[in-house]
């Protein structure tokens, strides 16, 4: 069921060189025309609510969510759909509670919304440490997927193949960051998202077809071929091997609520929206955007399962990472036509763009801090010209370590490292954001103690995680110091940062809270409201110098 034989290898093949071509193209003629700060972090703003809603869900539907969440959708059913809708939680909690507050406080990167109440160097190098520290996983993941999955679609075998891949897709990702600034990768999202989408919506409706649009049908057909029985309808599949699953599951569901909401790559999207409105609007489609991806990734995982059977998905990768995959192919039934192949090479192709796509977009969010939180903070008064280069070179600093961390770990279980991305947004910077928009006594001693202490409280402890070492599916499964009794951190490291934030503002005494409540009061309207109108000629930008 998983061969296409050579004609769709090759069409798959022109799709991967078209993609590559045309978003290659698009960054140059939509990147900045001339050395501009707002144009280079934000694209001026310019893009519309729809455009901008569609470049934050392609941000969410990362490689991580299709790959990730529909292997566990296809071999543990109810608790892939769980982590399906945690995902869609996760952008509700940054509608309903951070998007707008981002918004009003940011300029460029997430140093500035910290700084703007705690201003200081020491305050913008955490954060650029923290950024750098929460996606150079997550990046290397997804880029060291890449070469898997050409791997997979054109036939390769060898090693040496799916290094060049994973070198040729860094190099396109650096290019994407350096050549299209935000309004580039903020375009290639978007194409992404609405390939994907239109790919999905077709292959999910031939799978339903091919169950008489039955749902229930499918989703019976998937339990008893899932090896699994009943099991897989009900919760607690995923971590039934581990010692405490159903605590192993609320983890991974904090982690991906908590952290998916607050990590830099997304937050950065709100400031490129031009008014509180358009960010509402904004998150609107985004939502709406997920929700029906959610809805199309478990169609196909579980119909992936009813058609191929858990041994045909396992067969293919043992997590279960080429389901989505495996559910596209499987939808064309035995005999595939030279249309079915067409759009089979689609879903490839969307695959394929989401992993550059993503990797691009958390490489500009590295960059931009590492030139705006680091280099332009040191000297005042820096040139915008100046510091364009600086991030453009940036992309360059922060995109070759990760190549070759992504080559040399292409061949060992990646999840760990996904798994601390997003540890790391809710141990460390959902904490920090949530007090420094919220807490009126927040001071910078706090700040440092929560950004500090949430990420070496994930590091510690993923480090004795089952996920490193001590089963046959760690990252060196031939070795065991396993001590932490969770896959995940985030049950223990979430608590962790947030009392190391609370713990450090409380020891600061009364007459830090005092001097901490009267500088929020002169920043609080413009947390909560946003800067007020002036006149016609007056933007938002106007509020933010």
């Amino acid at each position: 069921m998983t061969d296409l034989g050579g004609s769709a290898h090759s069409w798959s093949l022109v799709a991967f060189c078209s993609v590559v071509t045309v978003t290659l193209l698009l960054c140059v003629l939509t990147g900045p025309d001339r050395d501009d700060l707002e144009e280079f972090y934000t694209g001026y703003r310019s893009l519309s609510p729809l455009r901008n809603g569609l470049a934050v869900a392609g941000d969410y539907i990362s490689a991580a969510t299709v790959l990730t969440i529909g292997g566990v959708i296809a071999l543990c059913g109810y608790d892939g759909v769980v982590l399906a809708l945690s995902t869609l939680l996760s952008l509700l909690l940054l509608m309903v509670l951070l998007a707008e507050p981002l918004h009003n406080t940011g300029r460029f990167t997430m140093g500035d919304a910290l700084g703007r109440r705690m201003p200081g160097r020491a305050v913008r190098i955490t954060a650029c440490a923290v950024t750098v520290l929460s996606l150079v996983p997550m990046m290397t993941v997804q880029l060291a997927g890449v070469g898997q999955l050409l791997a997979y679609i054109l036939g390769f075998s060898d090693s040496a193949m799916k290094t060049g891949c994973v070198i040729g897709a860094g190099t396109l990702m650096i290019a994407y960051a350096a050549l299209g600034g935000m309004k580039g990768t903020a375009l290639i999202q978007i194409l992404k998202t609405v390939i994907l989408l239109g790919s999905g919506l077709v292959v999910a409706v031939l799978l339903l077809h091919a169950f008489g649009w039955h749902p229930g049908t499918m989703v019976d057909t998937a339990a008893r071929r899932s090896g699994a029985g009943e099991a897989f309808l009900r919760y607690g599949l995923q971590f039934a091997d581990g010692p405490h699953p159903a605590a192993d599951m609320i983890s991974t569901q904090v982690a991906i609520v908590l952290g998916g909401a607050c990590l830099p790559h997304v937050t950065m999207r709100m400031y490129t929206a031009g008014s509180a409105r358009q960010v509402r609007r904004t998150m609107s489609w985004a939502v709406s955007s997920v929700a029906l991806f959610m809805l199309l990734i478990t169609v196909i995982a579980i119909g992936a399962t009813a058609l191929v059977g858990r041994a045909g998905i396992t067969a293919a990768d043992p997590r279960g990472s080429t389901a989505y995959l495996l559910g596209a192919r499987a939808a064309f039934g035995p005999d595939v036509s030279r249309v079915e192949s067409l759009l089979f090479s689609a879903v490839t192709t969307a695959v394929f763009l989401t992993l550059l796509a993503s990797v691009a977009g958390m490489t500009l969010a590295c960059a931009n801090s590492l030139a705006h939180d680091v280099v332009a903070s040191r000297r005042a008064g820096l040139p915008p010209a100046r510091e364009t280069t600086l991030a453009r070179i940036s992309a360059l600093i922060i995109g070759v370590p990760v190549v070759v961390l992504a080559a040399l770990a292409q061949h060992r279980s990646l999840q760990p490292l996904a798994t601390l991305s997003f540890c790391m947004g809710a141990s460390a910077i959902a904490p920090a954001l949530v007090y420094t928009l919220f807490w009126r006594r927040f001071g910078r001693t706090g700040l440092l103690a929560t950004l500090i202490g949430g990420s070496v409280a994930t590091l510690v402890l993923m480090s004795g995680t089952r996920l490193v070492s001590g089963s046959p599916t760690a990252a060196f499964p031939e070795a065991d110091f396993t001590w932490f009794p969770f896959t995940t951190t985030a049950l223990v490291s979430v608590p962790v940062g947030f009392a190391c934030g609370w713990l450090a503002t409380l020891a600061g005494g009364r007459r830090a809270a005092r001097r901490e409540r009267a500088r929020y009061a002169s920043l609080e309207p413009l947390v909560l409201a946003g800067p007020p109108r002036r006149g016609p000629g007056w933007s938002p930008e106007d509020g933010r110098q």
